[in-house]
């Protein structure tokens, strides 16, 4: 009956700014009484959704929410993500709040518009729809978040997961972890299944290939809060003893100030507790075994009068040690004749000679750490150096535990220590598992430059005779391999189409 009239307001978007902001009001407010002008309504609105005029900008997709009814919806959602791209961050700010509007509508055709985006999109629209899910759908209530809205999350990842950047694959393992379908010990197997994939784990491990190594790095890095008594890290745990300890020494990363070694070492230390039944067991124990008697030296050779024959103290490498004794009675605890009967006893003297050698060290340093902590307490602890010494003193005391329990005849494995780097009370799983980032209303920074780590700090101790690796540092890693959105992993191709409204 008024199709005229309408027809005048959605011409009214090739007039003036009054009659824009008019128009702007009045097509989504009449929207729904003609359904034959919807395509013309939305491409008028939009229009407006790209006008010069930030103040019609803004009113245009305010109302856009008004245009998502039935079979529009996912179209509306596709404008939306495509519009986050925007730098405005009121202009921002509305664009999100229309998306979660929307989003109570319809979840799923929402969710739609956004992975469309993610896979077929421009770099930024994709960059933006994917931080907007890894900040968002966590607020989301649970009548919006259902089961099948999960699963139909979970699908699309998947898809999405062929092809990222190790960013991106950080935001989506996020995504997912914090799905209540995922909680259950078969959700954390598939996540498991879904790293292990990305880590490529049947792959020839190339040391040389700083992208091979950040990708391994940073998948294991995600899967390890997985790990569980229910959900198994065996998988892992037997790539890093075939492949990864063999090239430790040749191991390389653009990352700077990163002790690449250790690194590895601590995430074998925090899968190993949860390593389940293994094919190659003795054989792999062997090479873990050969890489801890690297950093286990004899004592050096000393002259008939009992003093030292000109060969310098080898330095005692504490960190490294502690990584790998843990690893060793972890694994060990599976093998308990590992030590009596699969090694000849040649061997096992020489271990025990290396043994003793490193516990005499051991117990010089933890003397001199306890005297230089004693008596402090509260502020005192909080200085850098002390800090250092309390984490040395941590280390030291966990391979001191764990030496006594090798010295043991037959060799025990019972002693529980708790890793220098890990917090000592038992985190509650859930509080372990809760996700750490904070939302942002204004539009997304642009990475830096370099990723952000805590500076690995080296203490020596007074007498400089045991200096050693000890690193206060924490090894999770947020964000890309080289510096902002990089192309690790083989990089995506460039998916720049322009607008596709």
């Amino acid at each position: 009956q008024h199709k005229d009239a309408y027809q005048v307001i959605l011409d009214g978007v090739k007039g003036g700014a009054k009659e824009k902001r008019l128009a702007a009001q009045f097509i989504p407010k009449f929207f729904k009484h003609f359904p034959e002008l919807a395509d013309s309504a939305i491409n008028a609105q939009l229009d407006l959704c790209e006008d010069e005029d930030v103040s019609i900008r803004r009113q245009a997709i305010k109302e856009l929410p008004q245009f998502a009814t039935g079979d529009n919806l996912p179209r509306v959602a596709d404008i939306l993500t495509q519009l986050l791209q925007s730098d405005d961050s009121a202009e921002f700010n509305l664009v999100n709040n229309a998306l979660l509007s929307i989003f109570k509508m319809d979840a799923k055709g929402t969710l739609g518009g956004l992975f469309s985006q993610i896979l077929q999109g421009e770099d930024i629209v994709r960059e933006r729809a994917i931080k907007f899910l890894s900040t968002k759908l966590k607020t989301l209530p649970e009548e919006v978040m259902t089961k099948e809205v999960e699963e139909f999350i979970l699908t699309e990842s998947k898809k999405v997961l062929e092809d990222v950047t190790g960013e991106e694959f950080v935001l989506f393992m996020k995504i997912l972890s914090g799905l209540k379908s995922l909680q259950t010990v078969s959700g954390r197997q598939q996540l498991v299944e879904l790293v292990a994939e990305q880590a490529d784990l049947e792959q020839t491990f190339n040391p040389s290939d700083t992208d091979c190594v950040d990708r391994l790095l940073q998948c294991t890095r995600q899967a390890v809060p997985l790990f569980s008594k229910n959900v198994h890290s065996t998988k892992f745990v037997t790539y890093f003893c075939e492949h990864v300890l063999p090239n430790l020494s040749s191991l390389t990363t653009l990352v700077e100030g990163l002790d690449i070694q250790l690194e590895v070492l601590k995430l074998l230390a925090e899968m190993s507790s949860f390593c389940g039944d293994m094919e190659k067991l003795e054989t792999n124990l062997k090479k873990l075994f050969d890489k801890l008697l690297e950093y286990m030296p004899l004592p050096p050779e000393e002259a008939e009068n009992g003093e030292n024959a000109g060969n310098e103290e080898p330095k005692l490498q504490f960190s490294y040690v502690e990584c790998l004794l843990y690893s060793f009675h972890q694994l060990g605890r599976k093998l308990p004749d590992f030590l009596t009967s699969k090694l000849n006893a040649e061997k096992l003297k020489d271990f025990k000679i290396r043994l003793q050698y490193f516990a005499r060290g051991l117990q010089v340093y933890i003397r001199q750490l306890r005297l230089a902590l004693q008596g402090k307490t509260g502020e005192a602890l909080k200085t850098e150096e002390n800090k250092i010494k309390v984490v040395a003193l941590k280390i030291t005391n966990n391979i001191n535990v764990l030496i006594k329990d090798l010295f043991h005849i037959p060799p025990s494995y019972k002693s529980t220590v708790t890793l220098s780097w890990k917090p000592v009370q038992k985190a509650d799983a859930s509080q372990k598992r809760a996700s750490e980032d904070t939302t942002s209303s204004s539009p997304p920074k642009k990475a830096s430059a370099g990723p952000k780590r805590d500076a690995r700090q080296i203490y020596n101790p007074p007498s400089g005779k045991y200096s050693s690796n000890l690193g206060s540092f924490s090894y999770e890693q947020r964000g890309g391999f080289r510096s902002g959105r990089g192309r690790g992993w083989g990089g995506r191709g460039n998916r720049s189409r322009g607008r596709i409204y």
